[in-house]
């Protein structure tokens, strides 16, 4: 708790121009609020007496005690507009920091996580910070100064009261902490179940065809409500020990006002004291306990924005996919020279998954990539494209290990065609120039017709400016997989992975994407994905994985001949005997 709030107040400080002008105007604010007391006092002394009261100082009194209230609340509703900026400045640096954070973390970070608990992280959790920072700081600026200003007046009127005062604030500050301790617990745990609930919504809301298609709306439902009532408990739990602290607090410093006000009245007999002096000693100690009582009424946000704090800093703490910077290697010119040198990998290394792989691939060579589900073809493409790190051996690209290169380097020699397509809340044109930003219209019209989707684009009403959603509603899924294949036209990169690229392409239209392919893939390494095998009979070399191994190789006609996985697999689909 101690290292978030010390991390929290190291982002506040980050504004220390509109720091100075927020101290400045709290001690402004609390100055004049302090001067009110005084005055009151003065007013009732004259306003005490055998019949003579003096009304033209006591008016006196009260229209100064008008102005110097006016310019308290005037420089207070200037605290607040800086203190807004300085809390939502301080969210949005968070909210930065945390968004480029994941775009360096690495792929197994996506794989471990439910998306919609990410995304919780970034609207629910920080907007729990900035409320909690808003509530928190508010209390502080205007709190320290008025404990301050408040001790000082109450000094000059008695120090014994001032005394009795004073004593009271550490009996308030345990009890606080007490409630605290108990409270953050249930806070923390309020916070990582929103998260879970807002990463099964997610799922769910994505996934409500397969929802509706299996009938899994009741048990959907009721793994929701598990899961909301956890967060019930927890909220209903965190809610009411943090709402302790206010009337605990609250109790201390009424016995302590009791107290005051009996030491009064025999100071006051005593004749060392003026009715007036300890109206307004009452009132400062008023304006003495006010800070804590405030702080602890804000405490449950306080409380809960730490624990949000906590989630969005294990985040930002997370190691990002680090590069080698001893020997860092840039490819001038690549000619795709591939090779793998006893690489082994596995995702739990309970459950080895490749061993021992060693691959020579030639410049230019289509390789294609076969096998069962799980076989490992695409943690291939993973660790070729440092996705994932090897665990064992190396691979090496024209003779350099890929570890030895930046990644960003070299992931733009590789162009990638997904089988699960995405598109961006953007226009066409921009989608399909998303490798290529500085790309002309000319060059963007060039990779659609190449991708034979320019006609399509033609026919839509704004035609390249047409705005589509990230899901693509307005697509058909043979649509969206042409974009993308345009968008590595454009990108022109020296080698290509083709993943499933046209499997969800009708037979008609894969036979002109065929074609395309065949054109960007001349004098390109490429590697192929593929369960259709009647799109890889061309390839060069055929690699077929089982478990992670390759336990064949060779080409199509070849492959048919041995009769071993590569044609079983390939009978299986022609239903060839």
């Amino acid at each position: 708790m101690n290292n978030t709030l010390i991390r929290i107040f190291k982002y506040i400080g980050e504004r220390k121009g509109l720091l100075f002008i927020s101290i400045i105007f709290t001690i402004i604010s609390v100055t004049t609020n302090l001067i009110g007391p005084i005055l009151i006092g003065k007013s009732i002394d004259n306003m005490i007496g055998k019949g003579n009261v003096n009304f033209k100082e006591v008016f006196n009194i009260i229209f100064i005690l008008a102005v110097v209230y006016i310019c308290s609340n005037l420089f207070n509703w200037l605290l607040s507009y800086f203190l807004n900026l300085i809390t939502y400045k301080t969210v949005n640096s968070m909210r930065e920091q945390l968004f480029n954070k994941i775009n360096l973390l690495s792929l197994k970070f996506y794989d471990g996580n439910a998306h919609g608990d990410i995304i919780s992280r970034f609207i629910n959790d920080i907007d729990t910070v900035g409320d909690g920072l808003l509530q928190g700081m508010s209390s502080l600026f205007i709190g320290v100064a008025t404990i301050i200003g408040s001790i000082a007046f109450m000094l000059s009127i008695n120090f014994v009261m001032t005394l009795v005062v004073i004593l009271s604030a550490p009996i308030t500050f345990f009890v606080a902490r007490f409630v605290t301790k108990k409270s953050k617990k249930m806070f923390s745990k309020q916070a990582k179940t929103l998260g879970e609930l807002n990463g099964y919504a997610e799922e769910i809301i994505r996934g409500q065809k397969v929802v509706k298609a299996f009938n899994y709306e009741k048990h959907s439902y009721d793994r929701f409500k598990a899961i909301n009532e956890q967060l019930y408990n927890s909220g209903v739990k965190s809610q009411f020990y943090g709402s302790l602290a206010n009337p605990s607090t609250r109790l201390v410093n009424n016995i302590t006002y009791s107290i005051i006000g009996i030491i009064g009245s025999i100071v006051a007999i005593m004749g060392k004291i003026t009715v007036g002096g300890i109206s307004s000693f009452l009132i400062y100690s008023t304006l003495f306990s006010k800070p804590f009582n405030e702080i602890t009424g804000v405490l449950t946000q306080i409380q809960a924005a730490i624990a949000s704090a906590n989630r969005v800093f294990s985040i930002i703490d997370m190691e990002e996919e680090q590069d080698y910077i001893e020997n860092l290697v840039n490819i001038e010119e690549c000619r795709g020279h591939v090779t793998f040198n006893n690489v082994s990998f596995a995702y739990d290394k309970k459950n080895p998954l490749i061993t021992n792989l060693n691959l020579d691939i030639k410049p230019g060579s289509r390789v294609a990539i076969v096998g069962k589900t799980g076989a490992g073809k695409t943690t291939l493409v993973n660790l070729l494209m440092r996705f994932y790190e090897v665990n064992e051996g190396q691979i090496s690209i024209d003779g350099i290990n890929i570890q030895h290169m930046n990644r960003d380097d070299l992931r733009q020699r590789f162009g990638m065609v997904l089988q699960d397509t995405f598109l961006f809340s953007d226009t066409i044109g921009n989608n399909i120039a998303y490798g290529k930003p500085e790309a002309s219209k000319d060059e963007i019209i060039k990779a659609a017709k190449g991708a034979e989707v320019h006609s399509f684009i033609r026919r839509l009403p704004k035609e390249y400016d047409t705005e589509i959603t990230s899901s693509g509603d307005n697509l058909s899924q043979g649509q969206k997989q042409l974009l993308t294949i345009a968008r590595v036209m454009l990108a022109d990169p020296p080698m290509l992975i083709l993943d499933e690229a046209t499997s969800n392409i009708d037979t008609r239209t894969e036979l002109h994407i065929q074609k395309a392919f065949e054109r960007i893939m001349e004098g390109r390494t490429t590697f192929i994905i593929a369960h259709r095998l009647s799109t890889i009979k061309e390839a060069d070399i055929i690699l077929v994985m089982d478990n992670g191994n390759i336990v064949e190789s060779g080409t199509h006609e070849g492959l048919l001949k041995k009769k071993g996985h590569y044609a079983r697999i390939y009978n299986s689909q022609f239903q060839v005997n």
